[in-house]
């Protein structure tokens, strides 16, 4: 048996729903692979903030440094400013434990309709590689003037050589094991230094991988593409904002943000990897178990692929792909009446 330590943090709303069906499935293919799973649970969330002043304690960072991963539910509350809840948890995280990729993969599945006329089940599978510590999303500015006309606020995007080029050259390592084919997220005709910089990068690694086919495309462009093409991509590489705005888009392209998963990933695992489904707290919905735990699932398989149980991971989305291709067995959000818990049991049904 190989065992596993995991912290848990299930967080807000929808995300102490959706926890348990992934754990479920994790205990179910766990048993089949001689994986087992330990968790430490930690409360750290909005309802925390509420209560006491702050998303995690002072020490909360040493406290997860030598589990082998971090499993996320979702956070964000009613009371708590967005800013709040993701700079005391989430952003300390990523940027302490050098978690720079934050991969997100984007799959059409066979009988969920896409929204979108030309995203057909087959031919939408990308992934987008989204630059996770530095970027537009950089602690240097502030606000100066408060309350006065000429109030103003200054926030400084932050591009480093090394930042950029780890970053492309997972994207281009990981088109290698794909399709083949990277396309490079950019608005280098206006935004004058930071972007032509990273042009420059992307052209630079790219060098180093000719097997791979690659583009650039400017992000309004890109957007427009991956709705009328969505079949055309394969692996999308992508400043902190841009990966941020594009894997939401093609997540909704797919069928719904409540299937998309995500990993936080230190590649050189230093440090632990935190894995979270796309999906926020969804206050709207929290406590009806209705909730899409799809999200969720499909992370808790990336973590499996992440901790080296390819095999295992696959089983479990080729169980979300049975679920959805041979029932009609669909959350609320994806158009049908089940809950939680019962498109869960179907999905443990298809486990091997």
């Amino acid at each position: 048996m190989t065992n596993y330590r995991i912290a848990l943090i299930p967080g807000d709303g929808i995300g102490r729903e959706v926890v348990p069906p992934a754990l479920s499935v994790l205990e179910s293919v766990g048993k089949r692979h001689g994986i087992t799973f330990g968790y430490d649970e930690f409360d750290w969330s909005c309802g925390r903030y509420l209560a006491e002043g702050s998303m995690m304690p002072s020490d909360g960072l040493d406290r997860i440094r030598s589990h082998d991963a971090i499993f996320l539910g979702a956070v964000g509350a009613p009371g708590v400013p967005d800013h709040v809840s993701l700079w005391g948890l989430l952003i300390p995280i990523r940027r302490q434990f050098r978690q720079y990729v934050n991969l997100r993969p984007i799959r059409v599945f066979e009988g969920l309709e896409s929204p979108v006329r030309r995203a057909v089940a087959g031919e939408v599978d990308l992934v987008v590689v989204r630059e996770n510590v530095e970027g537009e999303y950089s602690e240097i500015g502030g606000r100066m003037n408060r309350g006065f006309p000429e109030e103003l606020a200054v926030q400084e995007a932050v591009f480093t050589r090394a930042g950029v080029t780890r970053l492309v050259d997972y994207g281009f390592s990981l088109a290698e094991r794909r399709r083949g084919y990277l396309t490079s997220a950019t608005k280098s005709n206006g935004i004058v230094h930071t972007l032509p910089f990273w042009d420059e990068l992307v052209a630079e690694r790219a060098a180093e991988h000719p097997d791979v086919r690659w583009d650039q495309e400017h992000i309004d462009a890109l957007c427009a593409k991956l709705v009328l093409d969505p079949g055309r991509f394969d692996v999308i590489v992508g400043s902190n904002l841009f990966g941020d705005i594009l894997s939401d888009l093609a997540a909704a392209v797919a069928g719904g943000i409540g299937i998309a998963p995500a990993a936080n990933l230190d590649p050189e695992r230093n440090y632990p990897s935190m894995f979270e489904p796309v999906h926020g707290s969804a206050p709207d919905i929290a406590g009806r178990g209705i909730a899409n735990p799809i999200g969720a699932i499909w992370t808790a398989a990336m973590m499996l692929d992440h901790l080296g149980h390819p095999k295992a991971a696959a089983e479990v989305e080729n169980a979300i792909a049975a679920v959805l291709a041979e029932t009609s067995i669909r959350t609320p959000d994806l158009g049908g009446t089940a809950t939680t818990t019962s498109f869960t049991a179907a999905l443990l049904e298809r486990l091997p």
